[in-house]
């Protein structure tokens, strides 16, 4: 900060000192300017200030007779202008005079025209009167001419439609005769209607009393299929507790088994020994076996989808009967079917029974009912006659299903 204060000052002072250098020089070349200015304008001699003196004396005088003859040429023109403008009013007077005649001829003229126009106007008031009156004469005649034209006109379609009265009263008649004949045509449809009406009635209470008996005979088959279905729901529930009882049966012999195997493992324990097996009870149950292995051996022998084929042909089966039963149902009209029906539902319950032993295979308790009530079944066929019971008809469709 001190170097550039110092540093200014220093170039003040050198600028300072170069202005104390320039500046004598530049005075003395002022100074010698103005000399010369003021003796280029000032006088340096009393000759030259008389000369001045005369000169300006001679151009005031010259200037002296310029306005003198400028003022003497004013003056006669300022003459010449007084006498034009006197000449001036007496032509503007003499103007005025006439003026004064011209506008008076101007009011005559102008009350001569209005005369005129009053004139004028009447006429042309009269000539629109003229002109209205032949206008409503024109009119007059012209409405007259479209009264006659209308006159005609309505003449012309006053025939026209008298014509056509005449031709409509013909029609008329026409439609009159064929309207009675139409008429006569409708009695006797009529007739007809009601012959075939009275005779349509007749046919409608016969089938309705039809009706009335196929629906009797058809409560009467909803009866026996309720008791058919009541019989088969109550054989169901017999062989569902036969199921039932044969399951006991089995955990109290199972349950047996288990007390003399601990029995024998006591008296074994005592050192008593245990009754022997009888040899031939091992031949007993051989038998079962071979037949086993043999049944075994046929059914590996034969295809592996034999029972399967049966089941879906018996369950088509069955529904096809189901179908068709419930078709003669529906179609049934007399009681003279009804032997066959019930045979027919008999048969379709026994290919259930069938199809349900076969699906649950040899574990099925349904053998084992079957095997168990073959004699009991064999005294009620004998009891009940020709009558078939369910458990035969299932044991007689099982061995075509091994």
């Amino acid at each position: 900060m001190i170097q550039f204060a110092l540093l200014f000052g220093l170039g003040f002072l050198t600028a300072a000192l170069l202005v104390f250098l320039i500046a004598p020089a530049i005075h003395r070349r002022i100074v010698w300017f103005t000399e010369k200015r003021l003796k280029a304008t000032m006088p340096l001699s009393p000759q030259e200030v008389r000369a001045q003196k005369d000169m300006a004396r001679a151009l005031f005088a010259a200037e002296n007779a310029r306005t003198e003859q400028a003022l003497t040429q004013e003056r006669d023109k300022t003459v010449t202008l007084q006498i034009h403008n006197g000449k001036l009013q007496q032509e503007a007077s003499r103007l005025v005079s006439g003026n004064t005649e011209l506008q008076t001829r101007i009011d005559d003229l102008e009350v001569e025209a209005g005369e005129l126009r009053s004139r004028l106007r009447r006429e042309e008031s009269y000539i629109s009167q003229l002109k209205s009156g032949i206008h409503a004469a024109e009119q007059a005649s012209a409405e007259k001419e479209a009264d006659i034209d209308g006159l005609r006109k309505r003449m012309t379609k006053m025939a026209a439609d008298a014509d056509n009265l005449k031709i409509d009263l013909a029609t008329r008649e026409t439609e009159i005769e064929s309207l009675k004949l139409r008429n006569n045509a409708l009695r006797d449809e009529r007739e007809t209607l009601r012959q075939d009406l009275s005779a349509a009635s007749l046919r409608a209470a016969d089938a309705e009393q039809s009706l009335r008996q196929e629906n009797d005979k058809n409560k009467r088959l909803e009866q026996r299929l309720d008791r058919e279905i009541a019989s088969s729901a109550d054989k169901e529930t017999a062989i569902a507790r036969r199921t039932q009882d044969i399951a006991r049966l089995k955990e109290r012999l199972e349950a047996a088994v288990k007390e003399s195997r601990e029995a024998s493992k006591v008296l074994r324990a005592a050192g008593i020994t245990p009754p022997k097996k009888s040899t031939k009870t091992p031949k007993l149950s051989a038998i079962p076996i071979i037949k086993d292995t043999a049944d075994g051996q046929t059914n590996a022998a034969a295809p592996e989808r034999t029972v399967e084929d049966d089941i879906a042909h018996m369950t088509e089966e069955v529904r096809n009967r189901a179908a068709a039963l419930s078709d003669r149902l529906l179609k049934a009209r007399s009681p003279a079917h009804e032997e066959a029906i019930r045979e027919e539902i008999a048969t379709i319950a026994a290919n259930m029974v069938a199809l349900t032993a076969l699906k649950e295979g040899n574990s099925s308790p349904i053998l084992d009912l079957l095997s168990g009530d073959r004699n009991s079944g064999d005294k009620n066929s004998a009891e009940a006659g020709s009558r078939t019971s369910l458990a035969d008809r299932v044991a007689a469709l099982l061995p075509k299903h091994p």
